[in-house]
C-alpha cells in the first residue's frame, strides 16, 4: 500500500550537541556511561534544557541559569569544595575531611528538596536558611571568601551601592564573629531514676528553681511520679518525665540560684512500720536534693547528674530543709542513705521558645511539659494569655483536741465555683501531671504546729473566677485501728472580691472553723457567709479573734486579664463614679506598668472618653496620663506593646476631636520651655512627641473623614504655629549644662519620627520645608563639646534614613542642610561614626537611581563639591591615628579584639565604602568638573597626592578582612577607573617644564602596589573563582601595567628622575606571573639602562638596584622559572617590542648589557633554587646547599658584602637547626674573619647590638668555640682560645684570660678522654635536568653522619630527592643521562686521603689525636675498581688483576661550611697487579703490627681478634695465598718481561719475609696471652706457620730482618716502611734499624688481607662464638684487588663479587651474632676510644716516658714551647717492656709529652654526635658500630691504615700509586644502622680558589723549615692561627713545589666593618 506524494509529511528531528560536565556511571537500565569532557549528539527528547539568560553576549558572555540563586550557589560551591575536599585527604586532615563530607551530603539532600519544589513557604525559608548556614560554615573552614547575601541569595556587587555591600559584609562578619548573647534561657530537666536501698513505696518528686538570695521560689513545680523501683510510672509518656523551665533571665543564671528537689513517699506513717490491715496511705517526707545552676554553666551541656539526697534530722524542719542544705547547716540534715541518689539530666538552652522549637524539634515532638516562671518574664509579649493562681500552704496552729499527743494533720484542698460545685481538674501539684479535683498535703507526724510550705497551682479560667472559692479541710490521720482520717475543721477563701478585684498577693491568715466528722460541707452556702480571714473580721467578733487555731496561706496571681489594683478598676469605671476621675487620673502614674499594659486599650479608651466629654476640665491631666503611658512603652520590658498601641491608633481610636486639645496642650508646653524652672516634665512630653503626633494626625483624619475636610485651614495654621514655637525654643543658645539644651536634645531625638505622620496630611515639599526650617533654626556656632551637636547629627541621620528623604523633591530641599552640617563635623573630626552613617545612607540612596538623570547628577555634584576632599582627609586622619592598645582603629585580621574590630569597621571601613561609592557614582562629567574646579596647579597637585595616598591605604591587606574578596575587587575596580581619569590630568598638567616628581612618583608607587595585591593574583584562585573575576572585571593588573607603560613613555628625559628609584618597584611588577603584564613591563628595563648609559656612560646603578631588589623579592615567593627564561629570552615580547636581550644586542653597550642579563639570570637560578628549598619543612641538604650557593655567588660574582653576611647568618641558623655545630662554626667564622681587633664602632645589624668591632669579634670567637666544642672539633677551638687569650693578655684582662686558659685546658682533656667517631665519605653524582642548578650534572663528596653507612646514606638521599633514580653502576654517565628530563643519583663510598701525613706517621702520638687528622682537612678522595686486563689466568688471577684508581679533588676541604663540596678535579690511574700485591701485603702487615701492639699493651679485652687475624693470614698462606704471588711475580718470565719492576719485586719479597717475621713474633705474643681452652688452636697455628715458611722457602730470616724488631710505642706500631732501612723482627728484638721503603704508598689504605677462611678459621669461629669467618668477625671483607688466595678450602660467605658495595646486596648477620659483633669485634675506627687507644693512667700502658722525673720535664718546658723542630730519635720495643731509654729519646719524649694536639690544616665540619661529651666508651645498648663499613672497606684494613707505611705520592715519583684502593666490603644490614633525620648539606667552598692548586700561605710562626729531615712536628694549637684558620703544612699536596709561601698580609676589612 502506498500513499500519493502529496500526502507525504516532512518530519523534523532535533538533536543537541552536548558536552558532559559531570560523570554519569550509567548503572541504570539502558544507561550510557559518560565521563567529564565527553561530547556527543543526542535527540532533544533526551535532553532537558535549563532556562537561562545570557549576560554580556559575545566572547566573554556569561550564561546565568534562571533558577533559584541558592541552588546556583550550592552547585558552584560544591564543585569548589569537591576539589578541596580531595586535597584534605592528601594532607591527612581527617577531621575536617569527614566533617566536610557530611556537610556536603547534607547540602545535596537539601538541594534535592528545593529542586522538587514541594515545600511550603515556611519550610522553604527554613531549608534555605539551613543551606546558607552550611555553605558559610564550609567556606569559613576552607578559608574561602565571605559571600554577601540578602535573604539567602547572593548579592551582585554591581547591583547595589558599595556602602550597602560593606554593610552586608559587616553584618555577616559580626554575625559570624560576635553572636548576640541570648537574653532568655531555659532549663531542660529529664527525671531518670531514684537509686536507694530502702525503697518499696511509690514516690513523688517535685522540682523547682529557688532563689537562695531572696529565699523564694522562682518557678512553679514540676511533678514526677515514681514507682516502687524508683523509675517513672509512665515511661512511655515522656512529657511526664521531662520538662522545660522557661523564661529564665540572664540575672537568674548565678551561683545562688538552685534547682531544688523534694521527694515524698506514698505509704505508711512510719517508713519502718510492719504491714497491717490499714490500707490508707499518706504523703510523707522522704528527702531533698539541691544543685546550683552555676554548675550547669561549666559542665557538659548534656551531662547526667547524680544528686545526693538528704533527709531531715527533725521532721518539723522539713519546710526549710533546702535552705539548710544551701546554707550547709549540717546538724539539721543527713544523707538519706549511703546509696541514695537521684539521677537526672540537666541542660541549659538559650534563645526564645520559638527558636528552641526549630532547633530542638525532636524534643518538642517527643513531648515535654512546660514549667512556667512565677510571674511574668523580663519581656511581656502582647497577646500572651495567662491566668494562674499559685497558693502555698504555709503553716497551721492546731489544738490537741482532747488527745494526749499532737495531731497528724492532713489538708485537703478543693476549688468550688459560684454554685458550690467542685471544679474538675483545676488543682495541680505541678506541671508534668494533669490537674486533679482535690489535693492532699503531706502529713507531719504528731505536730500541732506543722509547716508545709507546699505550693499548688490553680489554673482557673477568667470567666469562672467571680464567685469561686477555695476550701481547706483539716483531718487527723490516726495510726491506730484502721487508720481513718477524721475531719475536725475547715477554712476557705474567696478568689475575687465584690468590686471585681482578685485575692491580693501575699500571706493570708485564715480562720479554722471547727466541725464534726459527719458535718455536711457540700452546701457551700452554709459557711460562705461566715468570716474567712481574721483580717476581715468585724471588731465585735472577739470570740473568733481569740481562737488559737489558725491557718496561713500565701497567694500569688499571674494573670493578663485580672487585676488586684483598685485604682485601675476605678479609672476603668469612671462613668460610675465621676467624682473619682480626678483622683483616678492622678493615681494612674502610680499603678504598676504591667497592670496598665494588661488593660492598655481599655485605659486609652477611658482617657480619650474623658477628654471628649470634659476637655476643658481634664484636658491637661488626660494629656499627662497619655504621655505617661507613651513613655511607659519606651521601657524595654513593655517595648513590645508599641505595636499594640499602633494597632489601637489605626483601628480602634475614635477621638475625632482630640487633635485640637492635643495640639493646644503640646503648644502650651513648648511655649513654657523658655521660662520653666524645671524641665523634667516637659522633656517627658517631648519624648512622647512621636505618638502625640500620631494621635493628632489620626484624629484629624477621622475628623476630615467625618466632616468632609472641614477646618483644614485652621488645622494647618495650628500646626504652623506649633512649629513656630518649636523653632523658637530650638534657636535659643544656652550654656552646655543648661536644662533647655537638654530639652532641645530630647526634641531632636524624637523629631524624625514625626515626618511619616506629617506626610499623611501634608505634601512632601511642605514636610521638607518644616524639617529644613526646624533644623535650620538650630544654633550654628555650637561648641564641639556641646552634647547638642551629637544629637543634632543623630537627627540628621534619622532624617536621611526616613521615608521623607527618599523622595527626589524632598532631597533637593534637605540635601544642602545635611551637607553643610556633615561637612562641618567632618572637618573638625567630630562624631565620625555618625557622619559615616549619614554618608552611607545618602550614597546608598543615590545608587538606586541612574546617575545620568539630571536630578541625581546634581546631587552627586553637590556631594563631590562638599565632601570628596574632606572625606579623603578624614580617611587619612583615621589611618594616621596612634594605635592604642584595645582601641585599634585599623583593621587587622590576626589577633584582633572585638572592640577594635567594631571601631575599625564603623570608622575607616564605612568612610572607605562611602568614598568608593561616591567615586563609582561619578561620571566623565563629574571628573571633568572636579578637575576644572581647581584654580591652581598647587591645589590640583595636593588633590592628586592626597587621592593617591588614600588609594594606597585602600589596597592595604589590613584594610578589609581576609575573606572579603568581593569588597576588595570592587575597591580595585573603582581605583583603576579613577586612576585612568586622573592619568590624563597628570600628563596634561605635570609634564615637560611643569614636571612634578612627587606626583609622578606617588602615581607609579600606587600603580605598583595595586598590581601586587594578593587579591588580584588570579593564579592563586580556583578555576571557577578566576573565571568569575575575569568575566566581571577582567585582569586589572594588565590594565594597570599598560597604563604604567604608557605613562612611562610620556616621561621622556624625565625618566632619569626615576632611575634607579623605580627599578625595584617595576621589577616587583614583572615578577607577577602574568605573561601579558611581563611582556608590557620588561621593556622598561631596557629604557632605564639606555637612559642611564646616556647620563653616566654605564648603568651600574641599574645593575646594583636590580640585584639588590631581586633577592628580597624572590625570597618573598615572587618570580618563577618562566620569568627567568623570559628575562633571558630572545622571543619578542609584544607588538613592536622585541625581547629584552634582542634590544640590548642592538645597542652600543651590548656587551655590558648582555653581561648584566647573564648575571641576573644566574642569580635568579640560585634564588629560585633557594626559595624552593626553603619551602621544605625540615632542614635538609638542599636548603643548606642553596644557601651556600647564594652565599658564594654574592661574594665571588657580585661582591655584595651585606647580602653575603646576611646569608652567612642564614646558613648558620640552618646548621644550628640541623645540629651541624662544626659547620655552623666554620660558617660564622666567615664573618669573624671580616672583622679586626679594633675599637671602631659598628652599627646595629641583624641581631647584633651597636658595639665596637672588638666586642663583636670577641662574641663571635666565643660562639664559634662553643660550637666547635659541641661539634667535638676541639683542635680548632684551641686555636681560637689561644687567639682570645692573647687579646685578653694584651689588655691585662687576667680574669678572662684565666677562664680562657681553663677552657683551652678542658679542650685538651676532651681530645684525650672523649670519643670521636670517624665518618664515612660518599661520592654523589646528580645527573639530569630536573635537579636544581647548583646540583645539576655535578658530582660531590659528602661527609656522612655518625654511624652512617652507604645504605643509610643512599636512602637518605633518595628521601631528599624522592623522584630520583638510583644508578646501579659506578661508570661515568653519558650525555643521554646529562640531558635527560629526570633525576639520576650515582652514589658510592670513597676513601679520604689525609693531608697531615707527618702527624699520622709519628711514633708516640696517641690514636685519639691521629683519628682527627685522618678525616679532617681532606681535599682528596679515591675510589678503586678492580678489573682484568688481558687474558684472565684461571689458575692465578693475580697475574692480570689491575685496579682502576679514581682520585677526586674538591673545591674545598672537608669539613667546612657544608657537609659536602663539589669535585673540582678528577684523575684516573691504573695500578698494576704487582703494585696491588705490594699494597695488600703491606696493609696486612700494618694490621698485624697494630693487633700485636694492642695485645701486648693489654688494650684488647680478649685475644680473639689477634687469633682471628693470625689464623686468616697463616691459613691463606698455607693454602696458597703468598705462593700465588710467588707464582705470578717471582717467575723468570715475569722478571724478563718486566725489567722495570725489579725494585718492586724486591719490595714484595721483603714484605713477604717481613710478614712471616711478624707472624712469628705474633705467635710468640699469642702464646703468652692465649687462654688454656684455645691452646690446641695455637698449636695448630704454629704448625701451619712452619708449613707456610717452608712453602715460602724460608729457613732462616735474613740478617737485615733479624736485626730490626718491629717497634710499637704507646700502643701504636711504628710503620716500618718509614725508616731508612728495613725493620727486622727478632724474637727478643730490642733495636731498630731504619730502612727507607723503595715505594711510598698512601697513608690510608682500606684493604683486608688476601687471606680467605680455612678449616682453622672455622674452628676459631666456633671457639669464639662469632660468625663463620674471621673476616666477618673483624669486618675484613676481601679487597677488590685481592682474588681468592686459598687453596682447597671454601671461601667465606662474606667474600662476594668485587663490584662496589653500592651495587650489591647487604648480607644480614644472624641476630645472635650482632651484639658480639658490635661490642667485641670492632675495628679501631668503630670501637670506643677506651678499646682502641691506650689509657695514659693505666700502668700497663705507660711507657718509659711516663716515668721521667717531673723536674726534668719542667726543665725542658721552655724548649718545648719555643722549639718548632724536634730531632727524630729511634726507639725500640719488646714483648714485655721497653729496654732502653737514651738521652736522645728523652728529648723526643719531652717534646711529645708537652706538645698539645696538632691542629688541623682546616677547621673541621660538624657531624652531630649521639654521645655529645660522654667519656670514652660507647653506650652499651648502642646499635651502631655494627657491621662492615658500607663504603666497602674492611674494618681491619682501616685499623691498619691509621699507621700506613707510605705517604701519599704527590710529587710524581710514583704516579700509579696515588690514592687508596677500591673498597669492596659487603654492607651490613639496615637494621644495624641509625638513620638520621637531618639532611646532608650540599657542597660549597667558602675559600675561593682562583686555580685548582692555589697555594695557601701560612704565618711565619707556623711555617715549617723545609731543610729538616725527618720532618718536624706540625704546628701546635697554642701557636697563633692564620686569619682564615687554614693550617696547611708546607708539604701541602695541592702545592706543586711543596715550598712554604711567605705569609701574605691580611686585607683590611671592607665596608662590612660597619656591620
Amino acid at each position: 500500500f502506498c500513499l500519493p506524494r502529496e500526502h507525504w509529511k516532512q518530519i523534523t528531528y532535533i538533536f543537541y550537541c552536548v558536552s558532559v560536565l559531570a560523570s554519569f556511571r550509567g548503572t541504570v537500565q539502558h544507561g550510557l556511561p559518560l565521563e567529564i569532557g565527553d561530547t556527543g549528539i543526542f535527540p532533544c527528547t533526551y535532553i532537558h534544557l535549563k532556562n537561562a539568560h545570557i549576560k554580556n553576549k559575545g566572547q566573554f558572555e556569561t550564561v546565568i541559569p534562571t533558577e533559584d540563586s541558592v541552588i546556583t550557589e550550592m552547585t558552584s560551591t560544591l564543585r569548589d569544595w569537591g576539589a578541596m575536599w580531595k586535597r584534605l585527604y592528601v594532607k591527612n586532615d581527617g577531621d575536617l575531611f569527614h566533617r566536610l563530607w557530611h556537610v556536603m551530603n547534607e547540602i545535596l539532600d537539601l538541594r534535592r528538596q528545593v529542586l522538587v519544589g514541594h515545600l511550603t513557604n515556611d519550610r522553604m525559608k527554613d531549608v534555605k536558611q539551613h543551606i546558607t548556614a552550611r555553605l558559610d560554615w564550609g567556606n569559613e573552614q576552607l578559608s574561602l571568601d565571605l559571600v554577601p547575601r540578602r535573604e539567602f541569595s547572593m548579592v551582585d556587587p554591581d547591583e547595589i551601592s558599595v556602602t550597602e555591600l560593606f554593610k552586608l559584609m559587616e553584618h555577616r562578619h559580626r554575625k559570624k564573629e560576635t553572636p548576640v548573647p541570648a537574653s532568655t534561657h531555659h532549663l531542660f530537666v529529664h527525671m531518670k531514676s531514684l537509686m536507694s536501698s530502702n525503697l518499696g513505696e511509690e514516690l513523688e518528686v517535685f522540682f523547682h528553681i529557688y532563689d537562695g538570695r531572696e529565699n523564694r521560689p522562682l518557678s512553679e513545680r514540676f511533678f514526677v511520679r515514681l514507682n516502687k523501683n524508683g523509675v517513672p510510672k509512665s515511661p512511655e509518656k515522656t512529657e511526664r518525665q521531662c520538662t522545660l523551665f522557661v523564661d529564665l533571665g540572664s540575672s537568674d543564671l548565678r551561683k545562688d540560684v538552685y534547682i531544688v528537689v523534694h521527694i515524698m513517699r506514698i505509704g505508711r506513717m512510719g517508713a519502718g512500720e510492719k504491714k497491717n490491715l490499714c490500707s490508707i496511705q499518706y504523703r510523707r517526707p522522704f528527702g531533698c536534693a539541691v544543685i546550683s545552676i552555676a554548675d550547669l554553666l561549666t559542665a557538659d551541656s548534656k551531662d547526667d547528674h547524680l544528686l545526693k539526697v538528704y533527709a531531715c534530722t527533725t521532721e518539723s524542719e522539713w519546710y526549710q530543709i533546702h535552705e539548710n542544705i544551701i546554707r550547709k547547716v549540717n546538724s539539721r540534715y543527713n544523707l538519706s542513705g549511703s546509696n541514695t541518689g537521684l539521677a537526672v539530666s540537666l541542660q541549659l538552652l538559650h534563645g526564645d521558645i520559638e527558636q528552641l522549637r526549630r532547633e530542638y524539634m525532636v524534643l518538642f515532638t517527643r513531648g515535654v511539659s512546660i514549667t512556667k516562671k512565677l510571674g511574668f518574664s523580663d519581656i511581656i509579649m502582647p497577646g500572651e494569655m495567662r491566668n494562674d493562681l499559685y497558693m502555698t500552704l504555709e503553716k497551721g496552729e492546731f489544738e490537741k483536741g482532747g488527745k494526749s499527743v499532737a495531731r497528724n494533720v492532713e489538708i485537703t484542698v478543693y476549688v468550688l465555683d459560684i454554685e458550690g460545685q467542685v471544679m474538675k481538674s483545676y488543682v495541680a501539684a505541678g506541671s508534668g501531671e494533669p490537674g486533679g479535683d482535690v489535693y492532699h498535703s503531706f502529713v507531719l507526724y504528731h505536730n500541732n504546729s506543722p509547716r508545709w510550705a507546699e505550693q499548688i497551682k490553680l489554673p482557673i479560667p477568667v470567666d469562672m473566677f467571680r464567685g469561686s472559692h477555695v476550701r481547706f479541710e483539716f483531718r487527723h490521720c490516726s495510726t491506730k485501728d484502721k487508720g481513718e482520717k477524721k475531719l475536725f475543721g475547715y477554712s476557705f477563701v474567696h478568689l475575687m472580691q465584690e468590686d471585681g478585684r482578685t485575692l491580693p498577693d501575699g500571706t493570708h491568715e485564715l480562720i479554722i472553723h471547727k466541725c464534726e466528722e459527719n458535718a455536711n460541707l457540700q452546701d457551700s452556702s452554709c459557711y460562705l457567709k461566715l468570716p474567712f480571714s481574721k483580717a476581715n473580721l468585724p471588731g465585735n467578733n472577739q470570740a473568733v479573734k481569740g481562737t488559737k487555731e489558725c491557718f496561713w496561706i500565701t497567694s500569688f496571681l499571674c494573670s493578663t486579664k485580672l487585676t488586684q489594683n483598685g485604682d485601675m478598676l476605678d479609672l476603668l469605671k469612671w462613668r460610675a463614679h465621676p467624682e473619682r476621675i480626678n483622683d483616678s487620673l492622678l493615681k494612674l502614674k502610680e499603678i504598676d506598668g504591667s497592670e496598665i499594659v494588661k488593660f492598655l486599650q481599655d485605659t486609652l479608651d477611658t482617657l480619650f472618653g474623658i477628654l471628649d466629654e470634659s476637655s476643658q476640665r481634664y484636658g491637661l491631666k488626660v494629656f499627662d496620663c497619655l504621655v505617661h503611658i507613651i513613655n511607659l512603652l519606651q521601657d524595654s520590658k513593655f517595648h513590645h506593646f508599641k505595636p499594640v498601641m499602633d494597632t489601637y491608633i489605626e483601628s480602634h481610636f475614635a477621638g475625632a476631636l482630640s487633635y485640637r486639645d492635643l495640639i493646644k496642650v503640646l503648644k502650651w508646653y513648648v511655649d513654657r520651655i523658655i521660662d520653666a524652672e524645671h524641665q523634667d516634665h516637659i522633656q517627658q512630653v517631648l519624648n512622647a512627641t512621636e505618638y502625640i503626633f500620631k494621635y493628632i494626625i489620626q484624629s484629624r483624619r477621622l475628623f476630615a473623614l467625618a466632616t468632609g475636610g472641614q477646618s483644614e485651614e485652621e488645622f494647618r495654621c495650628c500646626v504652623h504655629e506649633l512649629f513656630m514655637s518649636i523653632r523658637f525654643f530650638l534657636s535659643q543658645e544656652n550654656k552646655i549644662t543648661s536644662p533647655i539644651t537638654q530639652t532641645q536634645a530630647v526634641f531632636l531625638r524624637t523629631f524624625p519620627a514625626v515626618y511619616g505622620e506629617l506626610l499623611k496630611i501634608f505634601t512632601v515639599r511642605e514636610v521638607a520645608g518644616f524639617v529644613r526650617e526646624t533644623l535650620g533654626s538650630l544654633p550654628a556656632t555650637a561648641r564641639a563639646e556641646c552634647p547638642l551637636e551629637a544629637v543634632k547629627l543623630h537627627c540628621i541621620a534619622k532624617t536621611v534614613e526616613s521615608q521623607l528623604y527618599t523622595n527626589t523633591e524632598s532631597r533637593c530641599i534637605l540635601l544642602p542642610v545635611v551637607l553643610r552640617l556633615l561637612q562641618a563635623h567632618m572637618q573638625e573630626q567630630r562624631d565620625l561614626v555618625m557622619c559615616a552613617r549619614i554618608l552611607t545612607s545618602m550614597l546608598s540612596l543615590v545608587r538606586k537611581y541612574d546617575s545620568t538623570e539630571p536630578v541625581v547628577s546634581e546631587e552627586v555634584d553637590l556631594i563631590v563639591d562638599s565632601l570628596l576632599v574632606v572625606l579623603m582627609r578624614t580617611i587619612l586622619e583615621i589611618t594616621n591615628r596612634p594605635q592604642a592598645a584595645g582601641t585599634n582603629m585599623r583593621l587587622q585580621f590576626q589577633d584582633i579584639t572585638v572592640l577594635s574590630l567594631c571601631l575599625s569597621l564603623c570608622l575607616q571601613g564605612e568612610f572607605v565604602a562611602c568614598l568608593l561609592a561616591l567615586l563609582r557614582q561619578m561620571s566623565d562629567k563629574h571628573y571633568q568638573q572636579l578637575l576644572q574646579a581647581f584654580t591652581s596647579k598647587d591645589d590640583l597637585r595636593d588633590f592628586l597626592l592626597q587621592i593617591f595616598t588614600v588609594f594606597r591605604i585602600l589596597i592595604r591587606p589590613e584594610m578589609f578582612l581576609k575573606d572579603w574578596t568581593v569588597m576588595r575587587l570592587v575597591t580595585n575596580n573603582v581605583i583603576i577607573t579613577t586612576v585612568l581619569y586622573l592619568s590624563d590630568a597628570l600628563r596634561k598638567n605635570f609634564l615637560n617644564d611643569k614636571f612634578d616628581y612627587k606626583v609622578w612618583d606617588s602615581y607609579f608607587y600606587l600603580s605598583v602596589i595595586f598590581i601586587n595585591q594578593p587579591c588580584l593574583q588570579l593564579e592563586s584562585f580556583s578555576p571557577s573563582k578566576k573565571k568569575r573575576v575575569l568575566e566581571k572585571y577582567g585582569d586589572m593588573r594588565v590594565m594597570m601595567g599598560c597604563e604604567i607603560f604608557s605613562m612611562w613613555q610620556n616621561l621622556g628625559e624625565h625618566k632619569l628622575n626615576f632611575i634607579p628609584a623605580m627599578i625595584g618597584p617595576f621589577l616587583e611588577v614583572t615578577l607577577v606571573p602574568q605573561p601579558d603584564l611581563r611582556n608590557v613591563m620588561i621593556p622598561i628595563f631596557h629604557d632605564m639602562m639606555d637612559w642611564e648609559q646616556r647620563r653616566s656612560g654605564n648603568f651600574k646603578q641599574v645593575e646594583a638596584k636590580l640585584i639588590d631588589k631581586l633577592d628580597g623579592l624572590m625570597s618573598e615567593g615572587k618570580g618563577d622559572e618562566t620569568y627567568r627564561e623570559l628575562f633571558n629570552s630572545i622571543i619578542p615580547l609584544f607588538g613592536p617590542y622585541p625581547s629584552l636581550l634582542k634590544k640590548i644586542e642592538r645597542e652600543t653597550w651590548r656587551e655590558s648589557g648582555v653581561s648584566l642579563i647573564a648575571t641576573v639570570t644566574r642569580l635568579m637560578e640560585r634564588l629560585l633554587d633557594y626559595r624552593d628549598c626553603v619551602k621544605l619543612g625540615e632542614v635538609d641538604g638542599k636548603k643548606i646547599g642553596c644557601t651556600v650557593s647564594l652565599l658564594n655567588f654574592y661574594k665571588t660574582e657580585l661582591n655584595k658584602e651585606e647580602m653575603y653576611i646576611r646569608y652567612i647568618h642564614k646558613l648558620y641558623e640552618l646548621h644550628l637547626k640541623a645540629q651541624n655545630y662544626t659547620e655552623a662554626s666554620y660558617t660564622l667564622l666567615l664573618y669573624d674573619e671580616l672583622l679586626e681587633w679594633s675599637e671602631r664602632p659598628l652599627r646595629e645589624f641583624l641581631n647584633y647590638p651597636m658595639q665596637s668591632e672588638w666586642q663583636r669579634k670577641e662574641y663571635l670567637h666565643l660562639t664559634i668555640v662553643q660550637n666547635f666544642d659541641r661539634g667535638k672539633c676541639w683542635e680548632n677551638g684551641i686555636i681560637l682560645c689561644r687567639e682570645l687569650a692573647d687579646q685578653y693578655e694584651s689588655y691585662y684582662d687576667y680574669r678572662n684570660l684565666s677562664k680562657m686558659r681553663m677552657m683551652e685546658a678542658s679542650l685538651y682533656e676532651k681530645i684525650m678522654d672523649q670519643q670521636r667517631l670517624e665518618p664515612e665519605f660518599f661520592r654523589v653524582g646528580f645527573y639530569g635536568k630536573k635537579f636544581p642548578f647548583f646540583l645539576r650534572n655535578k658530582e660531590f663528596v659528602c661527609r656522612g653522619h655518625d654511624y652512617e653507612r652507604l645504605e643509610a646514606f643512599q636512602q637518605r638521599m633518595l628521601n631528599e630527592f624522592p623522584h630520583a633514580i638510583a644508578m646501579q653502576h659506578v661508570n661515568q654517565p653519558d650525555q643521554t643521562i646529562y640531558q635527560a628530563e629526570a633525576q639520576y643519583l650515582q652514589i658510592y663510598a670513597v676513601s679520604p686521603i689525609p693531608e697531615s701525613q707527618d702527624v699520622l706517621q709519628r711514633d708516640g702520638v696517641a690514636d685519639n689525636i691521629k683519628s682527627f687528622y685522618k678525616v679532617n682537612h681532606i681535599w682528596r678522595f679515591r675510589y678503586d675498581r678492580p678489573f682484568h686486563k688481558g687474558t684472565k689466568d684461571k689458575e692465578n688471577e693475580f697475574k692480570s688483576l689491575w685496579v682502576e684508581r679514581t682520585s677526586l679533588t674538591l673545591v674545598q676541604s672537608l669539613p667546612g661550611i657544608s657537609r659536602w663540596f663539589e669535585v673540582e678535579k678528577r684523575e684516573l690511574v691504573e695500578v698494576s697487579p704487582l703494585e696491588n700485591a705490594i699494597e695488600v701485603i703491606e696493609n696486612k702487615n700494618l694490621q698485624l703490627r697494630m693487633l700485636i701492639a694492642q695485645c701486648q699493651s693489654r688494650q684488647m679485652q680478649n685475644i680473639n681478634p689477634l687469633t682471628m687475624c693470625l689464623n686468616g693470614v697463616i691459613d691463606a698462606a698455607v693454602n696458597g695465598g703468598l705462593a700465588r704471588y710467588q707464582e705470578a711475580f717471582f717467575v723468570k718470565d715475569y722478571i724478563v718481561n718486566h725489567p722495570e719492576d725489579g725494585e718492586k719485586i724486591g719490595r714484595l719479597r721483603e714484605l713477604m719475609f717481613e710478614q712471616a717475621h711478624i707472624l712469628e713474633y705474633g705467635l710468640a705474643v699469642h702464646e703468652k696471652f692465649v687462654p688454656q681452652d684455645m691452646r690446641p688452636l695455637h698449636k695448630k697455628l704454629v704448625d701451619q706457620f712452619h708449613v707456610m715458611k717452608s712453602s715460602l722457602g724460608i729457613q732462616e730470616f735474613p740478617a737485615y730482618v733479624r736485626a730490626s724488631p718491629v717497634h710499637f710505642t704507646n700502643g701504636s706500631p711504628r710503620s716500618s716502611c718509614r725508616n731508612s732501612v728495613p725493620n727486622i723482627i727478632s724474637p727478643d728484638g730490642a733495636r731498630v734499624v731504619a730502612r727507607r721503603s723503595p715505594l711510598t704508598y698512601p697513608a690510608v689504605n682500606r684493604y683486608s688481607s688476601s687471606s680467605l677462611s680455612s678449616q682453622a678459621s672455622n674452628e676459631v669461629s666456633n671457639i669464639t662464638g662469632q660468625s663463620e669467618s674471621s673476616d666477618e668477625v673483624f669486618n675484613m671483607q676481601p679487597s677488590p684487588s685481592t682474588s681468592s688466595l686459598s687453596s682447597n678450602h671454601s671461601a667465606s660467605p662474606n667474600v662476594t663479587s668485587s663490584a662496589p658495595s653500592s651495587t650489591r646486596g647487604s648480607p644480614q648477620l644472624q641476630d645472635k651474632h650482632k651484639h658480639s659483633r658490635e661490642n667485641s669485634c670492632l675495628s679501631s675506627r668503630e670501637r670506643p676510644v677506651s678499646a682502641i687507644y691506650p689509657n695514659p693512667l693505666d700502668p700497663a700502658q705507660v711507657n718509659t716516658h711516663g716515668q721521667i722525673n717531673r723536674q726534668m720535664i719542667d726543665a725542658c718546658l721552655s724548649i718545648c714551647l719555643y722549639t718548632n723542630v724536634v730531632r727524630p730519635t729511634f726507639s725500640s720495643w719488646s714483648l714485655d717492656s721497653v729496654k732502653e731509654v737514651n738521652n736522645t729519646q728523652f728529648s723526643d719524649t719531652v717534646g711529645k709529652l708537652l706538645c698539645p694536639p696538632v691542629p688541623p690544616s682546616s677547621l673541621p665540619p660538624f657531624t652531630p654526635s649521639p654521645t655529645e661529651c660522654q667519656s670514652a666508651g660507647l653506650v652499651s645498648n648502642s646499635p651502631v658500630l655494627s657491621g662492615s663499613y658500607s663504603s666497602g672497606i674492611s674494618s681491619m684494613s682501616r685499623c691498619s691504615v691509621s699507621e700506613a707505611s707510605g705517604t701519599e705520592a704527590t710529587t710524581g715519583d710514583h704516579p700509579a700509586h696515588q690514592g687508596p684502593t677500591m673498597p669492596n666490603s659487603v654492607s651490613s644490614g639496615s637494621d644495624e644502622l641509625i638513620r638520621r633525620e637531618n639532611k646532608t648539606p650540599p657542597p660549597y667552598s667558602v675559600y675561593e680558589r682562583t686555580n685548582p692548586r692555589r697555594p695557601v700561605p701560612l704565618p711565619h710562626s707556623l711555617s715549617i723549615p723545609p731543610s729538616v729531615d725527618p720532618p718536624a712536628l706540625p704546628p701546635k694549637p697554642h701557636q697563633q692561627r692564620t686569619s682564615s684558620m687554614k693550617l696547611v703544612p708546607a708539604s701541602d699536596p695541592r702545592r706543586a713545589d711543596g715550598v712554604p709561601h711567605v705569609p701574605r698580609p691580611r686585607p683590611l676589612p671592607r665596608k662590612v666593618s660597619q656591620l
